[in-house]
């Protein structure tokens, strides 16, 4: 931040005279971005004090023993809940739900949070509300119309590779465990 301050300076795109006005909006970005995080802790806490984890996980294990079948509508939900949801408080409220399920199946937890991390950055990116594909689309000054006719490829691209981290998890453990911080 301290950097992104010195260069703006440096480059005179900031004036001193700019700094009150730059410190407010990102107190408001960062109050707001903090009230969601207090609400989804506090959401967690209450679906777990009323055991809502165990019954999601029960209803899911319930709908198939298959855990590719699980993995799909794991990825089906957390996609269109990114689409209308911030990935912050999407990771707090569905990690301690949908990780008791996975772990069923002996998935790898680092593997897990690689795959909820891309399915809801995935969801912000995507039609109808994705609100980063807007904010990227306000920053270029396009209308959103041509950028998503653009995006549609790359989409599909990216949800190739959603599909590819999700079903292969020495994509997502390579690293972790080259470095010795993730057993085999």
């Amino acid at each position: 931040m301290v950097y992104c301050l010195v260069l703006g300076f440096v480059y005179r795109a900031l004036k001193v005279s700019d700094l009150p006005r730059i410190l407010l909006d990102a107190a408001r970005t960062t109050a707001i971005v903090m009230i969601l995080v207090a609400v989804s802790t506090a959401l967690s806490f209450v679906m777990s004090f009323s055991h809502i984890p165990g019954m999601v996980s029960d209803a899911m294990l319930g709908l198939s023993s298959n855990p590719t079948v699980i993995l799909l509508v794991m990825m089906a939900i957390l996609l269109v809940v990114g689409c209308f949801m911030d990935p912050t408080p999407a990771i707090l409220i569905f990690t301690p739900i949908f990780l008791p399920v996975v772990e069923t199946f002996g998935v790898d937890p680092l593997h897990f949070g690689t795959m909820i991390v891309y399915n809801l950055c995935v969801g912000v990116i995507t039609p109808p509300v994705g609100n980063v594909l807007f904010v990227g689309a306000r920053v270029a000054g396009l209308r959103i119309e041509p950028v998503v006719a653009k995006l549609a490829w790359f989409l599909l691209a990216i949800v190739i590779g959603l599909f590819v981290v999700v079903f292969v998890p020495q994509i997502s453990l390579w690293l972790p465990t080259a470095l010795g911080l993730a057993g085999d």
